[in-house]
């Protein structure tokens, strides 16, 4: 088999957030990638890709790395093909860390086409149905942060996890406001994205023990590898992180050997497609760590999030943003919630569901 054409829609989606509802206080559409990659056996890989505020730069930046190197390739040979991506990288490439994902998902979607399985099932399956939660954005008012926490846990989520605007005093009126609405039996997470110093996070996480939280994510850099092991080493409450640390699992395994944290996190999107996330998932499971999936924003990326997640034993949740709708496009048919929750594998080849080409071509500004 070899890769015959790579396609790259450079996309643009109108939305309609609020000011407060991003930390720079400025309003934003979306922008992401669209990759196709066609084969000579007429199956085709299809994945969405992260473009940050700039698709432009985004799609240039992955059309001049990696495009025109990858066809002619074997889409088959997935490993060599990463190994190869390290070695152009370190050769001046030095494209985002993003870039690489959709290329990754393009190729294991047409792998398991070709063996005609469900993506999950081919990566090896370990489960059909995964619990959710929702990740909030950031919120003007801590009872904003109150009802939306009670409103996902009427939904039937698993959990509910705050990301505060990262000033102090506001961020823990929000997470005592969110515990007080709904109980000491529903699981909260906090997530302040690198907004605290040691001594803040030091002071919040005695906190977050108090309220019963289940974890605190990156409190300040992931790269602040000195206070995040001081960090884990004195508090009870688990400290995760290393979701955009640059070098894979590579950088991972230093973490995890320091024990820097008590959870890692990856995700197709920011790591580098699918190839790296498993590689991360196993090397955390030996050390009997967890993995936790980061969210990929877009729809079409966390449904490729959840078919790692169905294959991962420790893993325990996937990641939605609330609210969900705005996120929910790209795709034919919905990433299926039960009443209870959980997010179930689609059992379709591949993704498993079509991509909404209408959308995509509405939203493309360029092709490459």
């Amino acid at each position: 088999m070899k890769i015959t054409d790579i396609q790259i829609h450079l996309c643009q989606h109108t939305t309609e957030f609020t000011e407060n509802q991003w930390r720079s206080g400025q309003k934003s559409n979306l922008e992401f990638l669209v990759v196709r990659m066609q084969t000579d056996e007429g199956i085709e890989g299809q994945s969405f890709g992260f473009a940050g505020k700039g698709v432009k730069a985004a799609g240039h930046a992955a059309a001049s790395c990696y495009k025109s190197w990858m066809i002619g390739k074997n889409p088959l040979y997935r490993e060599a093909l990463w190994q190869e991506t390290r070695v152009q990288d370190r050769w001046w490439n030095h494209p985002p860390i993003y870039s690489y994902g959709p290329f990754d998902i393009c190729l294991w979607d047409i792998a398991s086409k070709k063996a005609d399985m469900p993506l999950y099932q081919f990566l090896g399956a370990y489960r059909d149905k995964v619990p959710t939660y929702a990740s909030s954005l950031v919120l003007a008012t801590p009872d904003d942060y109150a009802q939306e926490a009670l409103t996902c846990k009427n939904r039937g989520l698993h959990a509910y996890k705050l990301h505060p605007p990262g000033e102090y005093s506001f961020d823990l009126e929000a997470y005592k406001a969110c515990r007080e609405a709904v109980g000491n039996d529903f699981i909260l997470m906090a997530d302040p994205v690198a907004a605290y110093t040691y001594h803040q996070a030091l002071r919040m996480g005695r906190e977050l023990e108090k309220l019963n939280y289940y974890w605190l994510e990156e409190p300040f850099y992931d790269t602040n590898l000195y206070h995040l092991k001081k960090l884990t080493d004195k508090l009870d409450i688990p400290v995760v992180g290393t979701e955009v640390l640059a070098g894979n699992h590579y950088s991972i395994a230093q973490y995890i050997e320091q024990r820097a944290v008590d959870m890692v996190r990856c995700d197709v999107s920011w790591k580098g497609g699918i190839t790296p996330v498993m590689k991360t998932a196993q090397l955390a499971e030996a050390f009997n760590m967890q993995c936790e999936l980061h969210t990929t924003i877009y729809h079409p990326l966390e449904l490729v999030n959840l078919h790692c997640a169905g294959a991962m034993k420790n893993c325990e949740f996937f990641e939605l943003l609330w609210p969900m709708d705005s996120f929910n496009f790209g795709l034919k048919e919905d990433i299926h919630i039960d009443e209870e929750g959980y997010a179930h594998l689609p059992q379709k080849s591949g993704l498993g569901s079509e991509f909404d080409w209408d959308f995509i071509d509405n939203a493309t500004i360029e092709v490459l």
